[in-house]
């Protein structure tokens, strides 16, 4: 297998690079996590993965091995093509996905294009446990779940007081913590989703 390639990045696109090593260009296929990782180096080094089927043989690169850890956990995953785990990871952070599968957020995964509900619910069932053997709750991440969870339960509980559906508030609020990124307060939270409900 090739483990990693360094070279000179003789074209840049955000789905793909060649990589001129020693005269050689190898074709590598990216996520646009990488992309944007790697897009201002004319010099690079790729962690790969090489995906042999019987009419091909296909590079995938990563700009860290967190990155290629994450796509061979996808990949693992029945019904979860390279292809389809080069999107997810277009789509979200390895720290995002990471929390996504923690959290058991459905949502999240499947706001990727491709990941239907049972794909989306397949990868959380595969992937938590193995996560949180190998250390994937942070403290870090652990704190800003539990504050998330908190601050959730906490807005929700409130805006059920006030008559607000539950099925409207929950979507109100998962779409504000979503697009706040964890910085909004309680009572900012209890606000915008009144405003959006």
């Amino acid at each position: 297998m090739i483990s990693y390639l360094n070279g000179r990045l003789a074209r840049k696109d955000p789905t793909h690079v060649i990589l001129d090593v020693n005269g050689v260009g190898y074709h590598v296929n990216i996520a646009l996590t990488t992309f944007t990782a790697i897009k201002d180096q004319e010099q690079c080094k790729l962690l790969t993965y090489l995906h042999v089927k019987e009419d091909s043989h296909t590079l995938y690169g990563f700009h860290d091995d967190d990155s290629r850890t994450m796509f061979l956990s996808l990949i693992s995953i029945n019904g979860v093509g390279p292809s389809t785990g080069l999107m997810v990871q277009s789509s979200l952070s390895s720290s995002e996905l990471r929390e996504a599968i923690l959290s058991g957020d459905v949502k999240t995964i499947q706001s990727v294009k491709g990941i239907g509900a049972k794909t989306a619910q397949r990868i959380i069932l595969e992937l938590k446990d193995k996560m949180a053997k190998e250390g994937g709750i942070t403290p870090e991440t652990q704190n800003l779940l539990h504050s998330r969870n908190t601050l959730r339960d906490e807005a929700l509980s409130a805006l059920f007081t006030l008559g607000i559906n539950k099925q409207a508030a929950e979507k109100s609020v998962d779409r504000i913590l979503k697009n706040s990124g964890n910085t909004v307060t309680l009572e900012e939270l209890i606000k915008l989703a009144l405003k959006n409900t």
